[in-house]
Parts: structure tokens; sequence; C-alpha cells
């Protein structure tokens, strides 16, 4: 499993470093100082799991996240429990308070899942002013194309991110996700009632009441891949 620290303190990232010789799973494949450095990082090494610092200068956390079109696993680390508390409400793998325990280090590693294939969105970070999410895509149910936007349906929350349907589309799981037109794309998994609508194309009711209508193009596509 490759691994990228992102923190700006050195001694900081050497005690990190130190910690992890005692899991020979990780492999440490580099160290960014900043979210610029980081992102270009990311780039190159296509890590598997992240920790990463909050309150850096230049660039938060957050803000590192928000950028990154394909998401790591991702833990935090942090001297500051306001920032602990909110790594947590953001469902990341887990959060270490500095100085880090070799037992929490532990725990966390314990939580991370086998990385998916390369080709196919896991999860996505999604931002709405102080709020973030990391968002499991089996949690999505529903993706609208907003412009240049997509707004991204989970549970109550309806935020946007800074990605196109169809950019997204390309990195969704086909077995998981269908268009159904234009706008909107919907989890097959939270589909409730298929209904044929008055103009003969079908009629989808998720789970939760949201109904969607689907043209008889999407409609016969459907039908086959529902076997219906």
């Amino acid at each position: 499993m490759k691994a990228l620290i992102v923190d700006d303190e050195r001694l900081a990232r050497l005690e990190l470093r130190r910690l992890l010789a005692a899991h020979p799973e990780v492999e440490i494949a580099g160290e960014a100082r900043g979210g610029e450095e980081a992102l270009a990082l990311i780039a190159k090494l296509a890590p598997d799991l992240l920790f990463l610092d909050i309150q850096m200068p230049g660039m938060t956390g957050f803000d590192l996240l928000e950028r990154l079109e394909d998401l790591p696993q991702v833990i935090f680390t942090t001297a500051y429990d306001e920032y602990a508390i909110k790594a947590f409400e953001v469902n990341a793998l887990d959060y270490l308070l500095k100085p880090i325990a070799p037992a929490r280090l532990a725990a966390a590693l314990a939580r991370v899942r086998p990385s998916a294939p390369p080709t196919r969105l896991e999860q996505v970070f999604v931002r709405d002013g102080e709020r973030c999410w990391i968002v499991r895509l089996p949690d999505i149910f529903l993706l609208e194309s907003e412009g240049n936007y997509t707004r991204v349906c989970f549970g109550s929350e309806r935020p946007l991110i800074r990605r196109t349907l169809n950019a997204l589309e390309t990195q969704l799981d086909p077995a998981m996700f269908f268009r159904t037109g234009r706008k909107q794309i919907v989890n097959l998994k939270w589909i409730a009632k298929v209904d044929v609508g008055a103009g003969g194309g079908l009629s989808v009711t998720l789970r939760g009441g949201t109904a969607i209508e689907m043209s008889r193009r999407q409609s016969a596509r459907l039908k086959e891949l529902l076997s219906l």
C-alpha cells in the first residue's frame, strides 16, 4: 500500500515515518510540505493512502481534497482538536491527534480498505461552505448536472461539486450508475420502483421518493439492463 505524507512540519513528517516503520505493509512513496507539492506528487505517484495535515499555510488539507479528482483514502493528522472533530465529520478513515500514539496509528491503519481499480471512482470529496464530506459512491443515490457543476445527492444533503456530470460519468462503475438523461445519473441500487410514463418512457422512483422521468431511448436501455 503506497502512502504519501502531507505535512508542513518537518519534524512531524519524520515522526510519522518513524512510527510507520513498524508497519511494513505501508510503503511511504513520498512526502509533501504543502498542498501544491502534494497535488504534483499525487498525480505522479497515485498513492492509495494520504496522511494529511489539515492546517497548513497556503492550502489547507480540505482545500487540497477539493482539488483532487481521484480521491485516495485519507487519514488526517492534526494538532488541533477542532480540526480533528471536523475531520471526523468528513468521514475520513480516521484522524490522528499529534503527538501520534502508536496504538492509534495501528487502529487507523486497520481501517484501510483494499485499493479499488484505478479507473473507477470510489469516493468523492464534497464541500458546502464550512461543511465537507468524503462520500462513498454507494451512498450517492443521484447526480444532477448544473452547468459545469454536479449536485451530489446523499442522505439529506445536496451540495455541488466542481466537476461536470460528463467528467464524473467516465469514472463511475456502470454496474452501479445509470445515465437516465442529459441531466441525471442514478444509482441503480437505490431504485425502488419503475413505472411506465404517459409518453411510453419509464419513470424511476428512488428510495426516499425522488422520481425521474426518462426518455424512450434511455428507458429501452434500462429495460435491457434490468431485464424488465
